[in-house]
């Protein structure tokens, strides 16, 4: 266990390691001046003046070589120095903090509602004994994926907040302004997660020890949750590791449509301003996410099959 453990965590750390890179090289050999991007902050200004550009570039380490920039920008980054936004002045740290709560806020309760929808309906379709009711509850994920985020966001408001006025339409209020964007992301992911889950557990279905579980007497519902979808589980747990990643990502979406603080106001703001230190720390912030929610699935692996640390240790004594 201690083996499989560290290769997941040196996997993670090499993970982070390329992100940062890549959104480096990404950002620098974007077309145009970034520079100049930055003191004119988004705007049409014609005349910038040199001796500007010239300090601009001196204080955020431009005027060095790219590998020098690297370096530096790297060895800040593992000490937890992101730099200073340009739009704020601020340090994108303290910046992403502050954005942090209203964002975990909405992707976890988000996330909870996929898992609990998504796996109820694929749990509820491949039980019935009805064949039309299991065609229709399988037809819903398709449906829920190819929904656009900011169209359901819009009917959503649309219905519950300016006709029925059950929930605010904007702003960050409580429990209540917490429930319509929650389940706007939370749709397309559920669906992903039942359509993966549903599919598992029919195959799962058709395997001999289900039938051996049948012949000894076991019921519908107990086949299901006590035998099947531990091993169905598996798939749709590697699909949320990785949902969690679109999570944040469709929070940029639904934190504009519903006017919501958090790192997606951040993350458009930033970019409409070509605030480059900002936009870099966005991007590591978000591979963060994703690294260690990944890293997570991966340790809870072991725990519903035992087999995959076995085999971890199998091919490290053969290697």
């Amino acid at each position: 266990m201690r083996g499989y453990v560290l290769k997941r965590l040196a996997q993670a750390i090499g993970v982070l390691w390329a992100a940062y890179t890549l959104s480096f090289l990404v950002l620098d050999f974007l077309p145009g001046d970034p520079v100049s991007a930055m003191a004119g902050a988004g705007s049409d200004s014609a005349e910038i003046d040199p001796a500007q550009l010239a300090a601009l570039r001196h204080q955020y380490g431009f005027d060095k070589p790219v590998l020098a920039q690297y370096a530096d920008y790297l060895g800040r980054a593992v000490r937890g120095d992101l730099g200073d936004a340009i739009s704020t002045g601020r340090p994108v740290t303290s910046t992403l903090a502050d954005a942090l709560p209203g964002t975990l806020q909405l992707t976890g309760a988000a996330l909870l509602l996929a898992v609990v929808l998504g796996g109820g309906l694929a749990v509820s379709a491949t039980c019935t004994t009805r064949r039309w009711l299991r065609q229709l509850l399988l037809s819903l994920p398709p449906l829920g994926v190819s929904v656009p985020t900011f169209w359901v966001g819009l009917l959503l408001v649309e219905s519950f907040s300016f006709r029925l006025r059950w929930f605010p339409a904007f702003g960050n209020d409580g429990l209540r302004g917490l429930v319509l964007p929650a389940v706007t992301l939370a749709i397309p992911t559920g669906a992903q997660i039942a359509q993966v889950l549903s599919k598992s557990l029919l195959t799962a279905l058709d395997q001999p020890y289900v039938e051996t579980a049948r012949a000894k007497g076991a019921g519908r519902w107990r086949v299901h949750l006590r035998h099947a979808l531990r091993n169905a589980s598996l798939p749709a747990l590697t699909v949320v590791g990785l949902l969690v990643g679109q999570l944040v990502a469709g929070s940029v979406v639904v934190e504009t449509v519903f006017a919501r603080d958090g790192l997606g106001r951040v993350t458009a703001a930033a970019v409409t301003a070509q605030d480059i230190p900002l936009v870099q720390g966005v991007v590591v912030f978000g591979a963060l996410i994703f690294v260690l929610t990944n890293l997570i699935v991966d340790l809870v692996y072991p725990l519903l099959d035992p087999r995959i640390v076995a085999a971890s240790g199998r091919k490290a004594g053969v290697a």
